[in-house]
């Protein structure tokens, strides 16, 4: 068999898209380990004395660990009952889509992803203020109901897969619906049930719009909010503020590292099946 050439223009582009990722990864390693006057001095030299002490002063101003036990409560609490909550309800549509209200409920749903936050957001804020939720329980509700768009989207595909026939067995053997779920449906949901956590683990963790108009206390901030309300105090040493990013998105890049392929194969099959 013939070799295959190698095509030369995916070649560049991927060459290309890897620097411009790679690029402000170094930057940002880099600034955080180099002193103020060495930032001065040089933008791109690597830095000629590495102060790891950046990093001890960055968690002492920030107080790191308190927002990083908010940020790891949150995302591990949402990441649950977001897989637990949002199947079921996508299995009730998923198998009632014949039925023109289960059919209205899917569209109403999938709807919502076009809607912007901004829009939204003013209401949501008065609502939880007025309801004592403006905390960590209600960031958490919010999250697990603003995940049921997509997240029934890529659900129901996924499970319009699943022959009806492992179901119609296990109720002939005298299962209830609820039983027929958990023990039949639930495991196969595997790779859509990983899917969807990661992609809810990275949204959770990362996002900084929500608990930045929801959450009234400052021992509530997470990561992301810890950083907007440093940033003042940064603006004139900026070491000390990519340390602080850095630390902060060091758990999610090591989760998308080891957990991209179930991304993307998950997303294809509940967009395609």
């Amino acid at each position: 068999m013939k070799a295959k050439k190698p095509n030369w223009l995916i070649t560049s582009l991927l060459i290309v898209g890897s620097l411009l990722i790679l690029f402000p990864l170094y930057l940002t390693i880099t600034i955080s380990l180099k002193t103020p006057q060495e930032l001065a001095d040089s933008l791109w030299a690597l830095p000629k004395e590495w102060r790891f002490e950046n990093y001890l002063e960055a968690i002492e101003i920030t107080n790191f660990f308190n927002a990083f036990q908010n940020s790891f409560l949150i995302t591990i609490v949402v990441v649950i009952f977001t897989i637990l909550t949002n199947s079921m309800v996508a299995y009730a549509i998923a198998r009632n889509l014949h039925k023109k209200f289960y059919k209205f409920l899917f569209y109403y749903f999938v709807s919502a992803m076009f809607v912007p936050f901004p829009i939204i957001m003013l209401p949501i804020v008065k609502q939880t203020s007025s309801w004592g939720l403006d905390n960590i329980v209600g960031l958490m509700l919010l999250y697990i109901v603003y995940g049921l768009a997509f997240n029934i989207f890529v659900y129901v595909g996924y499970i319009k897969s699943i022959p009806k026939e492992l179901e119609e067995a296990a109720i002939v053997d005298g299962a209830s619906t609820w039983k027929v779920f958990w023990k039949v449906i639930f495991p196969l949901l595997t790779p859509m049930n990983a899917t969807v956590g990661i992609l809810t683990c990275l949204w959770a963790w990362n996002d900084f719009m929500l608990p930045l108009v929801i959450l009234s206390d400052s021992d509530m901030a997470t990561l992301p909010l810890v950083q907007y309300m440093f940033q003042g105090q940064f603006s004139t040493d900026y070491n000390l503020a990519f340390a602080s990013y850095l630390m902060a998105l060091a758990p999610m890049i090591l989760v998308y590292i080891f957990a991209q392929k179930w991304i993307i194969s998950g997303v294809t099959k509940g967009a395609i099946k």
